[in-house]
């Protein structure tokens, strides 16, 4: 089974989401649709400015803390455009 990590984008605020799932589909919709609470049910709609794939969860968590940290968030302004 493979793990994703992915970094939303607020269309609304202009606001960063970092996560982890193991089925890419149902989770982007529960963000944007099905969720009753949370940080991007305040944020909506979000849209999937990357995604990358782990074969095992412990890398997707690894790469999942790293991206939430001061470091990762300086990766994604340096490589994400949309960033």
């Amino acid at each position: 089974m493979e793990f994703a990590v992915y970094i939303l984008k607020s269309l609304s605020s202009d606001r960063h989401y970092v996560g982890l799932t193991q089925n890419s589909i149902s989770r982007f919709q529960s963000h944007n649709e099905l969720g009753k609470k949370g940080f991007t049910t305040r944020y909506r709609p979000c849209f999937v400015i990357w995604v990358e794939f782990y074969t095992t969860k412990a890398e997707a968590m690894s790469r999942e803390k790293f991206l939430k940290s001061g470091k990762g968030r300086e990766w994604m302004q340096n490589h994400i455009d949309d960033y």
